[in-house]
């Protein structure tokens, strides 16, 4: 059995293609600011329009716009359902939560005008891919690209390479991007190699592409054995998570207990607050079961609908880290 060890960067969650992204590139279309995905069309940014039916293409000037619909992949290419709201003269905008969106890498989208009229993306935008048509290539034609880890100087993950200064290019390349070769481009620093990301928490494999050599990273000890029988380094994304009890003010204690401790009773003592106790906890993504121990006495959330049954016939609360 392969074993896996973990390298974790603990943070708080305030939770790209052909083109390698850098720290300071800008993507188009959308940014994600906390839990939160930010579409943004501005149609000065665009200099044509095609029609979907006809092919017609269409100057910005000859457009006089109505309505602005987010049209992609994660809601099936729909022309109507998310409609933008005017935000000046000639800006959209429209607020999702980072929920509404599978756990996939990366989607493919585009502004729609008044239903009918595509908003070309120029090539020369950085998150961009082909657009396609019956599984071929479209030729000239582009979709934007929308991702769940990109470079940020305000990240939750930083990647550093040291050495290796007479290298022309280093790539970081992982799970979180389909282990793409071309996509992450690492900057040169005085001491090395750096790349500063923002991910959903999760636990993720990488490596390092240095001038087309792979490496895992020298400096991570955490790293599991891939199927070329060598070794990629692994990162453990956390979220600071906070536990909430209201009420139960005259206990004397108050534990916090579940699948992320081993349902230790002693370990995780909740903090006595004035509406209740608190316990804050960093934690992988994904789903978690836990409890509360208040006076010896085992309880689930009262405040937390969500509750699942355990393998052993056990009722716990649920909590879901994305």
């Amino acid at each position: 059995m392969k074993k896996l060890i973990l390298y974790t960067a603990t943070i708080i969650l305030t939770f790209i293609g052909f083109y390698a992204f850098g720290q300071n590139d800008e993507l188009k279309g959308y940014k994600i600011e906390g839990d939160t995905v930010v579409f943004t069309f501005d149609a000065l940014e665009y200099s044509k329009f095609t029609q979907e039916y006809t092919g017609q293409v269409v100057d910005f000037n000859d457009l006089d716009i109505e309505n602005v619909v987010v049209s992609g992949e994660f809601n099936l290419w729909s022309r109507d359902n998310w409609r933008m709201k005017k935000i000046g003269n000639h800006t959209y905008q429209l607020r999702k939560s980072i929920h509404d969106f599978t756990d996939e890498f990366s989607w493919e989208f585009k502004y729609v005008i008044n239903n009918a009229y595509w908003a070309e993306p120029s090539k020369k935008d950085p998150n961009i891919a082909k657009a396609t048509k019956n599984g071929m290539r479209m030729h000239g034609v582009y979709n934007l690209k929308m991702y769940t880890a990109y470079p940020s100087e305000n990240g939750n993950a930083s990647f550093k390479l040291k050495g290796f200064k007479n290298a022309k290019k280093v790539i970081l390349a992982g799970s979180f991007n389909k282990w793409d070769e071309n996509l992450f481009k690492m900057n040169k620093t005085e001491y090395g190699w750096e790349l500063t990301l923002q991910m959903k928490p999760d636990i993720y494999q990488y490596r390092y592409i240095v001038d087309g050599q792979w490496m895992e990273d020298p400096d991570n000890p955490y790293k599991t054995r891939n199927e070329f029988d060598e070794f990629n380094s692994v990162i453990n994304i956390k979220e600071y998570t906070t536990f909430k009890l209201r009420g139960y003010t005259n206990a004397q204690k108050v534990v916090l207990a579940g699948s992320f401790n081993n349902w230790d009773e002693h370990e995780l003592v909740m903090r006595k607050m004035d509406y209740g106790w608190k316990y804050v906890i960093p934690l992988s993504g994904g789903k978690h079961h836990y409890k509360f121990i208040v006076d010896g006495e085992w309880m689930v959330d009262p405040n937390n609908s969500v509750k699942e049954y355990d393998g052993e016939g056990h009722i716990n609360s649920v909590c879901m880290v994305k």
